[in-house]
């Protein structure tokens, strides 16, 4: 067989082994219901531009805002998310009918209205609910305590309203609760004490909350708790211990009364924000022990000298002013 034989069979065999490999590339992976749930799903958010290539002739695993699984799941929906869009619509009742999903995302699409919808309780393994950022109406469904997969709940930036539903605390993966700037009322649910993740994370802030602050929350290591801009009244210092690993606290602009002085933090701690509240006491020798990055107790009924040492002098007088009779650097000096 002479060289110019074995350079055309060589040709002949790449080509052929390139011709395979564009078949296979071009092969439609998507699981064919999902494929119709999809395309029903951009039929009820009015066919944006956004999902434009949600085309039948492309495999939809490639589409935009869509990702699959692997062979184990036959190639279905996982993950769907779909932000900073120009949509106008509801949630599509039909993101219930993708069974494998795991990730469902409406983010920053300020005219999707309506209600969270109950299919979402089809979604057995659904691990993280993003719906912040939209224009949504209505209660924090009670329903959302079905998804026993949920590890990550965020709600923020809506218009939702009433309380919020004690059975979320049911949730045993959940570790990341976000339902701050809503229209909320009522009060912290009591069962929220048994959360099991480890850190925790719970972001109630800028709404109307009243009430006390659950005793039972003093189980919880947290690793950031906002509960800013609401009403809450009475104690919050079972939020705080020595050998809590919580990073950042903000308690700011609530009518919350508790001695400050018997408030012990611990190391891991970097953000505290008390400013506007009726917090009484003098400021903890304790907490020069540690280096706060962020600290305000400014708008209190603090008293006494403000301890050397540690970072609290390196605050500026915005940190602790227009208290009762707070005193030393970088305030006045103590009489």
């Amino acid at each position: 067989m002479d060289h110019k034989t074995n350079t055309t069979l060589l040709f002949s065999f790449l080509f052929f082994i390139t011709y395979l490999i564009i078949i296979a590339s071009s092969k439609d992976l998507c699981n064919e219901n999902d494929k119709i749930t999809l395309l029903k799903i951009k039929n009820s958010l009015n066919n944006p531009y956004q999902l434009i290539n949600w085309d039948t002739t492309y495999d939809c695993c490639r589409w935009s805002s869509v990702e699959c699984g692997d062979a184990t799941v036959n190639h279905s929906v996982i993950s769907l998310t779909i932000f900073s869009a120009q949509i106008s619509a509801q949630i599509p009742p039909e993101v219930g009918d993708l069974p494998y999903l795991q990730d469902l995302m409406f983010h920053k699409i300020t005219n999707i209205t309506g209600q969270i919808p109950q299919t979402i309780t089809k979604l057995k393994y659904l691990r993280s609910l993003w719906l912040s950022s939209l224009n949504l109406t209505g209660p924090v469904p009670d329903f959302l305590s079905q998804l026993k997969n949920l590890d990550y709940l965020n709600l923020a930036f809506n218009q939702l309203s009433g309380s919020i539903p004690s059975s979320l605390a049911s949730l045993p993966k959940l570790a990341y609760v976000d339902l701050s700037r809503n229209k909320l009322t009522g009060t912290i649910p009591e069962s929220f004490g048994s959360f099991q993740a480890e850190p925790f994370y719970l972001l109630l802030s800028h709404n109307q909350l009243s009430g006390s602050i659950p005793k039972s929350l003093g189980n919880i290591n947290f690793d950031k708790i906002d509960f800013s801009r609401n009403k809450l009244t009475g104690d919050a210092s079972m939020l705080f211990g020595p050998n809590k690993t919580t990073f950042s606290t903000d308690l700011s602009r609530n009518m919350l009364q508790f001695d400050l002085a018997r408030v012990e933090i611990s190391e891991t701690f970097g953000v505290l924000d008390l400013n506007h509240n009726g917090i009484t006491g003098s400021i903890p020798v304790q907490w020069t022990e540690h280096n706060l990055q962020i600290l305000n107790v400014s708008y209190n009924r603090l008293c006494g000298r403000i301890p050397t040492g540690g970072s609290l002098q390196r605050f500026d007088s915005y940190t602790y002013f227009h208290n009762k009779c707070l005193c030393g650097a970088p305030l006045d000096s103590c009489k």
